[in-house]
Formats: C-alpha cells, sequence, structure tokens
C-alpha cells in the first residue's frame, strides 16, 4: 500500500501514539508535581498590608510579646488582631506624627477597621484551632518561623497535609515548656526530644492523625 500511504506514515504513528503516551502521563503528574511546589502552598507568600508593621522592632526592641497584639491565641481557635485602639495606646504618644501611622490613626478615629491581608490562609474544609496547639506546648516559631526577625511577615511553612499530619505523628520533636510558647529564640539544645517527651506526657499530647481531627 505504498501508494496510499508515503513512506514517513509509520513514523509519524508511532511519533503520535508516543506523543499521546507522553502527553496522558504529563496531565497526571503536572497536577502531582503542581501541589507540592511553592505557588500553591503559598511559601514564602509576603502580601503588602495597608501599614508596614515590623515585627522585628515591637518583638525585638519592645519586647512585646506576641500574646499582647494576638490576645486570644490561648482561649481560641483564632489568634485575633489587635484593635487600632490597643495600637494608639503607644502610638498615641510614640511616633503619633508619622506619616506611616497615618492610616492607623484614620481607623482609630474612623471606627473603620484596617483591612489587614491574611498570610496564613488555610483551605475552608480544615479545621484549625491556635488555642489547643499553643496551650500543648507548640510555640509560635514552629508554624510561623522567625516572624521577630521579618520586615514583612510572610508564610514559611507549607502547611500541607502531609506537613500538619507528620507533626501530629510525631508531635514530641516539636514541643515546648509553655513558659517558652512565645520565645522565638528558644531552643531545647541536644535535648530536644527528652523534653518533647516531658511536656507530652505533662500536658497529655495525643497524636491525633484521624480525618476529623482537621475536617469537620
Amino acid at each position: 500500500m505504498a501508494f496510499v500511504f508515503p513512506p514517513w506514515s509509520n513514523t509519524a504513528i508511532r511519533a503520535g501514539i508516543a506523543a499521546l503516551l507522553l502527553g496522558g502521563a504529563a496531565a497526571i503528574a503536572a497536577p502531582m508535581i503542581y501541589i507540592r511546589t511553592s505557588w500553591n502552598s503559598g511559601q514564602g507568600y509576603a502580601p503588602v498590608q495597608p501599614v508596614q508593621f515590623d515585627h522585628r522592632h515591637h518583638y525585638q526592641d519592645g519586647a512585646i510579646d506576641c500574646r499582647y497584639c494576638h490576645n486570644t491565641v490561648e482561649r481560641s481557635a483564632t489568634a485575633g488582631m489587635p484593635s487600632m485602639g490597643k495600637c494608639m495606646g503607644c502610638h498615641g504618644q510614640i511616633w503619633n506624627d508619622s506619616p506611616k501611622l497615618e492610616p492607623v490613626r484614620q481607623s482609630y478615629f474612623s471606627g473603620l477597621p484596617l483591612r489587614w491581608r491574611r498570610v496564613h490562609d488555610l483551605p475552608d474544609f480544615v479545621y484549625f484551632n491556635h488555642a489547643i496547639h499553643v496551650n500543648k506546648g507548640v510555640g509560635c516559631v514552629t508554624c510561623h518561623g522567625r516572624v521577630d526577625q521579618m520586615a514583612a511577615v510572610q508564610q514559611v511553612a507549607p502547611l500541607t497535609m502531609k506537613w500538619c499530619l507528620d507533626c501530629h505523628r510525631a508531635p514530641e520533636g516539636h514541643l515546648r515548656p509553655l513558659e517558652t510558647i512565645t520565645d522565638m529564640a528558644w531552643s531545647p539544645g541536644g535535648a530536644g526530644e527528652t523534653v518533647g517527651h516531658e511536656v507530652a506526657a505533662e500536658l497529655g499530647v495525643q497524636r491525633l492523625t484521624h480525618c476529623s481531627t482537621c475536617h469537620r
């Protein structure tokens, strides 16, 4: 049938079959690769906020504990955000004429809240409770990284299901005494696992890996 199909037909058919197979494999592999990248997880995301709030200055220079601003973190699912009244409690006297704080003053006097942009944004089908983690010995730095060294807060952890389960399966490596919960620089030294096991025993930490723990 050479007079119907030219000599290159076999090569073209083989190339077409190979393209279909490779295309099918790529269509399956591409989403699996994408969901593991920072483009999907948001790792490294640092949105521009309405006010240039520098945690380095407030935590290091001002020695302000995380819980002063995020004051519901020990009793609520959400960590909470400071009111403009709390901000103005200091900035009504310190830097009270700074142009950078004009949005804070406007919000305070108008009663309209600032529209902060969420940095760590879990999917709606995931349930997360700050209070249970903090009260069981999980430090702020474990999930949020060295916020005390950030000019602008960014997401440092991938926040993937695997990342969460790795901790839930073996929480001892991530636990610390409650008095060090907000201490960004705290380290157990060479006694990490020992300290973790002691904290787990004292606080009754469980290895919760059932689906309903996070998906309710």
